[in-house]
């Protein structure tokens, strides 16, 4: 979209972007409410990766540059999220080698370590202030202040749907009474799993922590370009 719709069909874009900024509407409540409405916790990811595409497709047609360095921004950011929550979810399915939340159950108590990480993607995933998501989300709204307060209260509920299931994913797996007879090995994780989630975390929370990093030198950059193009 950045490389060839705005440079190509620009006029055609602005006239069409009302019906697109339904679509993502569409788009982002289904999403949400299909992940709302999942067991299989790799379909609750699945969904939640539709929903934050279809957000980012609403800052594209923002019309805002706002509403562009927020796509730019949630791009990266649900890049490494989805990474983390991907490998987390093999993290437990290699355990209790089931997608069913049902069967899951008290696992802070034979993995805290893990929990506490989780704990933190699952917040990434929502966009809690302070880590990458955040920035991406927190533009595009600024984005949609500017053009519309309608899609902007409309997009503030789909992000607490995110917030809902979300936690609800966390909440079901790790509390409550523990399913022994399901769990195939009991042991936190292990060294390298350990790291490979650390760094795709670290790297959520210092840019949510530090965005002018990006800001500054990769969005300036890329801007400077697009406005050249348009």
């Amino acid at each position: 979209m950045f490389r060839f719709l705005f440079q190509t069909f620009n006029y055609i874009e602005i006239e069409l972007m009302f019906i697109i900024l339904i679509i993502g509407l569409v788009g982002l409540l289904y999403g949400s409410l299909a992940a709302l409405n999942q067991m299989d916790f790799k379909k609750i990811v699945a969904y939640s990766s539709i929903a934050h595409m279809n957000f980012l497709l609403i800052g594209l047609f923002s019309q805002s540059l706002f509403g562009l360095a927020g796509a730019f921004f949630l791009m990266f950011g649900h890049a490494f999220t989805s990474a983390a929550f991907f490998f987390s979810l093999g993290v437990l399915y290699d355990r209790y080698k089931t997608r069913l939340i049902f069967y899951y159950g008290g696992f802070v108590m034979l993995m805290p370590v893990f929990a506490v990480l989780l704990f933190l993607i699952c917040l990434a995933n929502f966009g809690f202030p302070g880590t990458f998501n955040f920035v991406g989300e927190f533009l595009i709204l600024a984005g949609n202040f500017e053009s519309s307060m309608v899609i902007l209260f409309l997009v503030a509920i789909c992000l607490i749907l995110a917030t809902i299931y979300s936690l609800f994913f966390f909440v079901r797996i790790l509390f409550g009474s523990l399913l022994a007879t399901f769990v195939r090995y009991f042991c936190d994780i292990s060294r390298l799993e350990f790291y490979i989630i650390s760094c795709l975390i670290f790297i959520i929370l210092f840019i949510g922590f530090i965005p002018n990093i990006v800001l500054h030198y990769g969005l300036m950059l890329f801007f400077r370009q697009l406005i050249i193009i348009l």
